[in-house]
């Protein structure tokens, strides 16, 4: 079995967003769809450890900012390089505005978003299914929306051809994160992006 065959499915890239106790914070996230028309209700799929998770799991409250294909990388740096755990991701980001349900969208490189609440929450194990009944959606450009083969291509930046030199070990796809090692355990969690063995080449 090649897994890679699941690299072939279409994503865009979205930036997620929410709040507790007075306290915003976002992330990346790739899985995000629409399930019905009427109602309006779409699915996100969020991995468990980021902080984002548990704010959208304790307030059932989220919104969804569609990223264009002019996003550059450093938003991407900015959502989904670092945990809100650590650091405060809003503290000098100012492209914001607040949707009716109160949190945050993204206005700079987004051309859409769409804030809801969660009505069921399905465990995925790793990760947790939010489906959401949409209550509230804007246009805001008509940038084409970008997917995950153009940020692959396009967007994120290739390694140097230096950096993996007489190194033995796997690079991460989605972020380029590098383990060093003979052999990469089934389990391992890439620590920047949170994807899995799976989405690791070897170098």
């Amino acid at each position: 079995m090649n897994e890679k065959a699941m690299f072939q499915i279409g994503y865009g890239l979205y930036v997620l967003t929410a709040q507790e106790d007075g306290v915003d914070n976002g992330c990346i996230t790739n899985s995000v769809m629409q399930v019905t028309s009427k109602p309006n209700r779409i699915a996100i799929t969020v991995n468990k450890q980021n902080k984002t998770h548990d704010m959208i799991f304790h307030t059932a409250k989220a919104v969804v900012s569609v990223l264009t294909e002019a996003a550059p990388f450093s938003i991407y740096q900015h959502f989904g390089f670092q945990s809100g755990k650590n650091v405060d991701k809003f503290a000098d980001f100012t492209d914001v505005a607040r949707a009716g349900n109160g949190l945050y969208y993204v206005t700079k490189n987004t051309n859409a978003y769409i804030a809801g609440t969660v009505y069921h929450a399905i465990d995925l194990g790793t990760h947790t299914m939010f489906l959401i009944n949409v209550e509230e959606c804007e246009i805001l450009s008509d940038v084409p929306s970008v997917t995950y083969n153009y940020y692959q291509s396009y967007v994120k930046p290739r390694p140097a051809a230096t950096e993996t030199k007489d190194k033995k070990g796997y690079r991460c796809t989605v972020c380029g994160y590098i383990y060093e090692g003979e052999v990469l355990p089934d389990d391992f969690v890439c620590p920047i992006c949170k994807h899995g063995a799976a989405d690791f080449e070897p170098i």
